[in-house]
């Protein structure tokens, strides 16, 4: 169990390395002259090639090793960066980390395909690299036991919470073992606590070991580096100065006369020289103070926790506020007083326990963000278009499930935009603008959602192009008017494409039309802004949570329907009229009007004779919601519909209220958006006549 959990934690850190490294490479590209970036790829590529040994990567630890030859002759100033090498780099990260994905999923890799890659980077290394042969370099072997082989004495003083973190003191001695010749080793009893005081947790072994090899003392701490802090460790080579012997003999506390033992077996001192060491034994020692915890105990600042654990943990809330929610009608209806106010404090508690545990699944869009460095670089160059990437809003929150899920529509985005959108630099420079493109991504929240912008300062979409182009698959009738806003939509259509030629990036018709569909499928809403010469923009409005929202709830005869309780501007008295209103004016604006019992077709109950307007925006757009009665603030836990109405509109879920019967959650943007459609399609047949 305890390698089982070494083996999770090197993989998820692999993970964190192998991103950060492909980040600094990127600026290294930009900068050769970034010595601090240099030093970052060393580092990374030194600590996978080490946690690597720990559990028997043997691969991922000779690949790793020529990695760190080649940088550490780059670190040195000895190897000059340029772009080339930047790119070779980039590879030999890509392949580090199938190497490991490999262990990770052994069926899932074209092992034929890893190999004769990997050969062909171990030739590309060995050309870059100062000195060496054409020859592939593979990690040096540990050299057999003999006359030749270097001495030396390891103190090891494992931290008491080396088991906490999943770790086995056990493999770091056997990845020891690997690069040389352990000759004795011994187990001392320092520090240990009585038996009945003993928490089996806490780990308090201490080892001295007679080590002979090959290898200097940086490879020795090099084995222990992955420990992170939580061990002493002390080493000596044979022929130290007698003074440093003194002093770890000194710092041996209880474990002295096994350490003595070992450094005489081992040959390190002989037994007159230990003699003069030794102090003279004494009574008893001066019992010592407590002091404050050490450091390393305040290093934890992330715990790792199994996404499984969470979303159960997600769902008893859920399960807990829709319980709290129907224990509090029951106690309205009681109508006791000391009742109703602990059932007022039980249901703030359980809101503060529900925010707590909503945030636990918050995390940056920084994380989806950061991949797309990459993308940029990779693709602008199969194109040949100098494009930057210019990136905002990193540190904005969000769902866990939403971040996952939005970052396959955003690659779509990014890639139709450097293909589609950037022109060439020929095209750039005659049309007056800079021959490099601009890319930006950016992030923010706007009133209780997240919002994503894919922009790019290229040609932007043609009308007439895009139109043509409608007419010609019979998306659009022939003559028909249409504003620039339905025009732009058109290109979500399945099949829709503007391209010339097909490409492997783009051209085929595939792509928007999924971008949308999985947008909606979060319960978002995707839309265009194009300016001729100028740009696109792509707006994507999710929600901040899958799980549960604080709502507002509305009837409409029979039926209850809950809406985003950030959407909500206000609520107002529809004024008593004859006749459909399709407007109502609000404070000098008009304001576009949905009847809900009418767009959603409600058929049960009587409409009430004094109707309200709920006012919701999306954005900065707004729209009425005529609805029959108000009912308040409801806490909501969101329920999928299910594959039977996943194209309903206007519909994003449901919800059991307290009462146990079932309310649908609307979907605010899209209504509004519907409302825009309709006058804006209003207006142009009105112009045309």
């Amino acid at each position: 169990m305890y390698m089982e959990r070494v083996l999770q934690t090197f993989i998820a850190e692999s993970r964190d390395l192998l991103a950060d490294t492909e980040s600094a490479l990127l600026r290294l590209e930009k900068d050769p002259g970034d010595h601090e970036s240099i030093a970052a790829v060393f580092r990374a590529v030194h600590t996978i090639k080490g946690s690597g040994g720990l559990v028997d990567f043997n691969d991922v630890v000779a690949f790793a090793h020529v990695v760190e030859t080649l940088l550490d002759h780059a670190r040195s100033g000895r190897l000059a960066v340029n772009a080339g090498l930047v790119a070779l780099l980039l590879e030999c990260a890509d392949h580090l980390g199938r190497l490991i994905e490999r262990h990770v999923d052994p069926g899932g890799a074209d092992d034929a395909l890893l190999e004769s890659n990997g050969k062909r980077l171990l030739v590309e290394l060995a050309r870059h690299t100062p000195g060496a042969s054409q020859t592939p370099i593979v990690a040096p072997d540990p050299e057999p036991a003999g006359p030749r082989l270097a001495g030396w004495h390891i103190s090891v003083r494992f931290g008491a919470d080396v088991f906490r973190r999943g770790l086995e003191p056990a493999s770091f001695v056997r990845h020891l073992a690997t690069l040389g010749e352990i000759r004795q080793l011994v187990t001392t009893f320092e520090g240990m606590p009585a038996a009945a005081d003993m928490n089996p947790e806490s780990c308090h072994l201490r080892l001295e070991i007679d080590f002979h090899g090959d290898i200097g003392r940086a490879g020795i701490e090099e084995v222990f580096d992955f420990l992170c802090g939580d061990c002493r460790l002390a080493v000596l080579p044979h022929h130290a100065q007698f003074e440093d012997y003194g002093r770890l003999l000194a710092e041996a506390g209880a474990g002295r006369d096994a350490l003595a033992r070992t450094l005489v077996a081992g040959g390190a001192l002989g037994a007159e020289e230990l003699a003069r060491l030794l102090p003279p034994p004494v009574a008893a020692e001066e019992p010592r103070r407590a002091g404050p915890p050490p450091a390393a105990d305040k290093r934890a600042a992330y715990v790792r926790v199994e996404a499984s654990r969470l979303e159960e943990l997600i769902d008893q809330v859920g399960e807990m506020v829709i319980a709290t929610a129907s224990a509090t009608l029951r106690a309205r209806r009681q109508n006791d007083g000391a009742l109703n106010e602990a059932m007022s404090l039980l249901q703030r508690m359980v809101e503060q326990v529900r925010d707590s545990a909503l945030n636990l699944r918050m995390v940056q869009i920084g994380e989806t963000f950061r991949r797309f460095p990459r993308v940029v670089h990779d693709v602008g160059r199969e194109l040949g278009k100098d494009i930057s990437l210019q990136i905002s809003g990193e540190e904005a929150e969000l769902d866990k499930t939403v971040v996952e899920k939005v970052a396959d529509p955003l690659m779509h985005l990014v890639r139709n935009a450097m293909d589609h959108g950037i022109e060439p630099a020929a095209e750039r420079t005659a049309a007056g603008k800079p021959a490099a493109g601009t890319l930006r991504l950016d992030a923010y929240h706007e009133s209780g959602s997240i919002v994503i912008e894919v922009t790019d300062d290229g040609a932007g979409l043609r009308r007439d192009k895009i139109l043509r182009k409608a007419v010609e698959r019979g998306l659009v009738e022939a003559g028909r008017t249409l504003g620039d806003a339905e025009v732009l939509e058109l290109i979500f259509q399945a099949g829709f494409s503007t391209a010339d030629k097909v490409s492997n990036l783009s051209g085929r018709g595939v792509g928007l039309d999924v971008v949308r569909r999985n947008i909606e499928a979060l319960r978002g809403t995707i839309e265009v802004d194009s300016r001729p010469g100028q740009g696109t923009t792509f707006r994507i409005r999710l929600p901040l949570t899958l799980a549960i929202i604080d709502g507002f709830l509305v009837a409409v005869g029979n039926s209850s329907f809950v809406m985003p309780l950030d959407m909500v501007v206000e609520c107002l008295e529809l004024p008593e009229q004859t006749g459909g209103l399709r407007y109502l004016e609000r404070r000098g604006e008009v304001l576009p009007l949905i009847d809900l019992r009418e767009a959603l077709a409600v058929q049960d109950g009587t409409p009430s004779r004094r109707r309200n307007v709920v006012v919701v925006h999306a954005g900065s757009i707004r729209a009425g919601l005529v609805v029959d009665r108000l009912l308040g603030e409801f806490q909501t836990v969101i329920k999928p519909l299910g594959q039977v109405f996943r194209y309903l509109r206007g519909i994003s879920g449901s919800t059991i209220l307290g009462s146990g019967e079932v309310a649908l959650i609307l979907d605010a943007p899209a209504l509004v958006q519907q409302a825009v459609r309709r006058e804006a399609r209003h207006t142009n047949e009105s112009e045309s006549l």
